[in-house]
């Protein structure tokens, strides 16, 4: 079975003012990598990064 793992990252966790940084995905097929993987930064549009998004990251 071939599976796409996401993970994001954001500047907080305020759904409606915090906003995705960044963005990665691993391929699996039969639940082991396969080498492909996704993975791109993304502006978040000036919004600084709280202190607690950092420490998760």
């Amino acid at each position: 079975m071939r599976e796409i793992i996401f993970d994001t990252e954001t500047t907080g966790l305020d759904l409606r003012e915090d906003r995705i940084i960044e963005l990665g995905g691993v391929e699996l097929v039969n639940r082991f990598p396969t080498g492909r993987t996704f993975h791109k930064f993304i502006n978040p549009q000036g919004r600084a990064i709280h202190a607690e998004a950092q420490a998760v990251h």
